[in-house]
């Protein structure tokens, strides 16, 4: 295992918009190479203009308290982040209690604590805004399934050839943490 790196998690903060950009797109280039990546994207790596998009409402959503948006910096760059976005924000909405959590850390950084001191600090605060989070895992992924369930985690779903990578399919996993009981 890699040495264990300094971490500083934090809110996300308009400035993070260019390092979190460039550890998205970096991810086109491992998942084109034939690396396996954690997680599903677009066929095509979304324009700058896309991603500028993405991040705004992602950061409106986190203002508007509908969504946590951490990042974890390393030696003052974002190299990570994590979100745990409500599922429905609109107001009265029936499951505006449930939250989705993301993660994403950048290569080089993987393996080195950055993504549990995210998960970590996102896991901690949920309860603020969130009665159950739910995330998706790539069934290949058992390191990353066994740390979720270590947090409490739960399987609730197995959804077979979710992912269509090239030619492969892979399945995805569903698991929730219920946060209105004591862990």
């Amino acid at each position: 295992m890699s040495e264990r790196l300094d971490v500083t998690v934090r809110p996300v903060r308009w400035e993070d918009f260019d390092d979190l950009r460039e550890t998205y797109f970096q991810l086109y280039d491992e998942r084109d190479a034939g690396e396996p990546i954690g997680i599903h994207l677009f066929a095509e790596r979304p324009s700058l203009a896309d991603e500028a998009d993405w991040f705004a409402a992602a950061f409106r959503k986190a203002a508007k308290g509908d969504a946590i948006f951490l990042v974890a910096e390393v030696e003052g760059h974002a190299v990570g982040s994590c979100t745990v976005a409500r599922l429905d924000p609109a107001k009265g909405s029936e499951t505006a209690h449930v939250g989705e959590l993301g993660i994403l850390v950048r290569r080089g950084f993987r393996g080195r604590g950055v993504g549990t001191a995210l998960f970590e600090r996102s896991i901690a605060e949920a309860p603020k805004l969130f009665e159950i989070v739910f995330l998706s895992v790539f069934s290949v992924n058992t390191g990353a399934h066994r740390l979720y369930e270590r947090y409490g985690f739960r399987d609730c779903g197995h959804l077979p050839a979710a992912v269509k990578r090239g030619g492969q399919y892979l399945d995805m996993e569903r698991m929730f943490l219920d946060l209105r009981s004591p862990r």
